[in-house]
């Protein structure tokens, strides 16, 4: 069980960091050039890990995963909750502009479109 510790405190502070990123108020410059690093990151390390993956095994095994594979799919998990996560808030982001600029459009032209109604039963 002792084995195991590692990986666990270290996917769970994954989650956390990630909810706290995922929190603060996205779109900045700087949030976008974390992103853009982060993916590069990753690709570094997949690509790393096709090359060498008795490195992966050797890493898997240090931080308490019985194999490589496991440890991938792990970080594979982190990944794809983030991205469902961001998905979803920049869902929410949109959906809210949407909503704003449907009622600053309805308060604009209250007239034109009760005359497009009525035109429409005629």
């Amino acid at each position: 069980m002792t084995d195991q510790l590692t990986i666990k405190i270290l996917l769970i502070g994954a989650f956390i960091v990630m909810g706290f990123i995922l929190l603060k108020s996205g779109g900045s410059a700087r949030t976008q050039a974390i992103r853009t690093i982060t993916l590069l990151i990753l690709l570094a390390a997949a690509v790393y890990a096709v090359l060498f993956p008795a490195v992966i095994n050797d890493l898997a095994q240090l931080v308490g995963v019985g194999r490589g594979t496991d440890l991938l799919l792990y970080v594979f998990l982190v990944v794809f909750v983030a991205n469902a996560l961001t998905t979803v808030r920049r869902r929410r982001a949109q959906d809210a502009q949407i909503t704003q600029l449907a009622r600053e459009i309805a308060l604009r032209s209250p007239e034109r479109l009760g005359d497009h109604q009525e035109q429409r039963f005629e």
